[in-house]
């Protein structure tokens, strides 16, 4: 094994050590001070800690500037694991564990990458962005970042994409309804009025205007009912009321305003509880630093690499919200959120290469 894969194994192994969850601020404030103490004694860095919400980050620039030319993006915080799953494991080229893939692997490249370009002695115009809440919809670290005036020129996050472009996923909307009813003896069904045969109209009707998808092949917006909450747990009762969410994934031709507008339509009677929406991410494929990028990947993958949508949502939505053109690239690995999540050491490999290339050309 190389010093450099060495040193991105040993990284990765140690990130994926603490145990990033959103409950655990502590691991969180751990995981930020591991990034900090990793580039101390490096010369000239210019270090921004911040926090909100409870979400510390962590930003870094080569030179003294809030927008440099390029923004590198990556999130610490991780999903929910079993305890085994934060004791990383290396198997046949591979590290296993709780965010290897996503994406303790990119935050070890960036760290990597900070060290060996500040050394140089004209760092390049590059920025680092570490955040602690991109799995529960990075408001408190990269839109917070953002609205408080980090910008750049071309934004790289990070995200796990098998050496692949992510230039477009979908935006992301969440709508709870009210459905009123009124209460009776479930015997005597007549003397009340039942909400769940209307939600039951409703949802079907939703689904003839958003047909669920029948696989990542459909690429158009779909509207998933997910909670379903009825009465007051009485089963001889006709609930006076009935809630309902929906996990809600647009695409472009549509907007969150056009749906709210079809939720109310199929059911008329309701009140809308909560309503949360955020943007999607779509950069042009064909831009310059895009194909830039692309070409580097053919070059050290020997295959152009593939371009490709997808229907979750990351920090780069962000930046591509404001008309920054951004797009995720990431190392090669399986077992996203699940029990044997991995990360191929060759690919952080390939990915510093790939970033470092990139970050001496601009």
């Amino acid at each position: 094994m190389s010093e450099l894969a060495a040193e991105l194994t040993r990284l990765t192994c140690d990130l994926i050590r603490f145990e990033t969850i959103a409950d655990r601020p502590d691991q969180l404030q751990a995981a930020i001070d591991y990034v900090a103490a990793y580039v101390a004694d490096l010369p000239s860095l210019h270090i921004e800690r911040s926090s909100a919400g409870g979400k510390p980050a962590l930003v870094i620039t080569l030179r003294p500037t809030r927008s440099p030319r390029l923004m590198l993006n990556g999130h610490l915080d991780v999903v929910v694991g079993q305890p085994h799953q934060f004791a990383p494991e290396i198997r046949n080229g591979r590290i296993y564990g709780r965010g290897s893939q996503d994406m303790k692997g990119s935050i070890a490249v960036m760290l990597r990458l900070i060290r060996d370009l500040a050394t140089q002695p004209n760092p390049p115009d590059v920025g680092f962005q570490f955040v602690t809440d991109e799995e529960i919809g990075g408001r408190h670290g990269t839109g917070r970042l953002r609205d408080e005036g980090w910008s750049c020129e071309f934004m790289l996050c990070l995200e796990p994409t098998d050496l692949g472009i992510l230039f477009e996923h979908k935006g992301g909307m969440w709508a709870k309804l009210r459905l009123p009813g009124r209460a009776a003896h479930g015997s005597r069904p007549w003397e009340g009025e039942n909400p769940i045969y209307r939600l039951a109209r409703g949802i079907n009707a939703l689904a003839e205007r958003y047909p669920p998808p029948t696989g990542p092949h459909e690429w158009r917006t779909s509207v998933t009912p997910t909670e379903i909450h009825a009465g007051a747990g009485s089963r001889n009762q006709v609930p006076a009321e009935v809630f309902v969410t929906f996990d809600i994934r647009w695409t472009l031709d549509t907007t969150p305003e056009a749906i709210q507008a079809d939720l109310a339509a199929v059911f008329p009677d309701s009140e809308f509880v909560s309503v949360m929406a955020s943007a999607g991410l779509h950069t042009d494929p064909e831009h310059h630093e895009v194909e830039r990028i692309a070409n580097l990947i053919e070059r050290h993958t020997g295959q152009p690499p593939r371009f490709y949508r997808e229907h979750f949502a990351t920090d780069a939505r962000y930046y591509s919200h404001i008309g920054i053109p951004a797009i995720c690239l990431g190392p090669v690995g399986a077992g996203l959120h699940s029990a044997e999540e991995w990360v191929e050491i060759a690919s952080l490999v390939t990915l510093y290469h790939i970033i470092n290339d990139y970050v001496n050309s601009i």
